[in-house]
């Protein structure tokens, strides 16, 4: 029996890990969970499946949500140091969901206490990717992605005893839908919603990640992602648009073979996969009908009309903590569009305008990055509010 601690469980992942757990009652226990502050998502959570813990994002939730749930034996907590608590106390493996830069530190911490780590929470790697992968290497632990697109290239990589290898590998294929507006104008894209932006063509995610889609910067987020977990740069992945999402990445080797990995869209599948690796297990997902798929299409990316996948790579390069400055500028970007404060086309002049504008610094602690991510934040908020308005 696996007992799972699920960091971020209100989610379109917690919601998709709870499918699998449910599924397998006797592999997997819920042990312990945590949300922000959907306290009626997490009352259903905490009655159906009963954890020992649940922790909220503030005082006033927990107190909500324990009072939904009196006569459970759970206990009810609240704040990132009982995050802390869940993901390293108790628990085998952490599913690392929660959204944007406050998934770090419980996902340290699991890391820290030698857990199998299933990490969705790619802004973990953006912004501290060196120092977190080099306690990934001390505590030697176990690291899955969850990503559809970097579970795929992990299962494309020849697999060794230590893990995946890069052996007569030519590039990394990053494959993109390309998000609701792949094939809108510039012009068009500068009057779109927030609801046309959530409205992702083929996946069902929350708010921030279905912008980050329309605007390709989780592209970019994964594009860094992925030079982190397989080793590599930029100049070593392909992003390639692909509207049908059914290659989720490719790996092309040096005799000139590609392997793809392959499946109908849903997240269950690399959730179970991460799970379970090396064996693997019924998702309960609808087999591949090859017969009634119709065409896959490939395209390049368009960089003028997305230009947040370039300054994904420029951030990269310029190293530091380039990285966290861009995704602290993104997020508030987001968040402002998504509360109508800017247009859809502002978010990549924002975040182009923090990345200029902010001296990249050597990273040799945490500290360094969260004063980075903060003094961004405060950057960002001053433009939108002297130039963005």
């Amino acid at each position: 029996m696996q007992k799972i601690c699920l960091l971020g469980a209100t989610g379109s992942i917690g919601s998709s890990t709870l499918d699998v757990i449910a599924q397998y009652p006797e592999q997997f226990q819920l042990m312990s969970v945590a949300a922000n502050t959907n306290v009626d998502r997490m009352a259903e959570i905490c009655q159906r499946f009963k954890p020992e813990r649940a922790v909220m994002g503030s005082e006033q939730a927990r107190d909500a949500l324990a009072q939904r749930c009196l006569g459970l034996s759970t206990e009810f907590e609240w704040g990132h140091e009982a995050m802390e608590s869940i993901a390293s106390d108790g628990c085998d493996q952490v599913m690392a969901a929660i959204i944007g830069f406050a998934g770090l530190r419980p996902t340290l911490a699991a890391i820290r206490a030698g857990k199998r780590v299933l990490l969705a929470n790619k802004e973990s790697l953006v912004t501290a990717g060196r120092l977190f992968m080099d306690e990934v290497a001390r505590y030697n632990v176990t690291l899955m992605p969850i990503d559809s697109e970097h579970n795929a290239i992990f299962q494309c990589l020849p697999q060794t005893d230590a893990g995946v290898s890069k052996r007569d590998v030519s590039s990394i294929l990053l494959t993109a839908s390309g998000g609701p507006f792949r094939t809108f104008s510039a012009k068009q894209m500068a009057s779109v919603t927030p609801a046309q932006a959530c409205a992702h063509p083929n996946w069902s995610m929350g708010q921030k990640i279905s912008v980050d889609s329309a605007s390709l910067m989780n592209k970019g987020l994964e594009l860094i992602e992925a030079c982190w977990l397989f080793d590599v740069t930029p100049a070593d992945v392909q992003v390639v648009v692909h509207p049908e999402s059914i290659i989720h990445s490719m790996v092309s080797y040096k005799d000139g073979s590609v392997i793809a990995q392959m499946g109908n869209p849903d997240m269950k599948i690399p959730i179970a996969y991460g799970m379970t690796w090396p064996a693997r297990i019924d998702t309960g997902v609808e087999a591949l009908d090859f017969y009634r798929l119709a065409q896959l299409n490939f395209e390049a990316p368009d960089l003028q009309r997305f230009p947040n996948l370039r300054l994904a790579g420029d951030a990269w390069y310029a190293g530091g903590t380039a990285m966290a400055i861009l995704n602290a500028a993104n997020e508030v970007a987001v968040d402002a569009f998504l509360k109508e404060k800017i247009s859809f086309l502002d978010i990549a002049r924002l975040n182009e305008r923090v990345l200029e504008q902010s001296d990249a610094k050597v990273v040799n602690d945490l500290e360094t990055v969260f004063i980075a991510d903060h003094e961004a934040r405060v950057l960002a908020n001053q433009l939108i509010a002297s130039e963005f308005v």
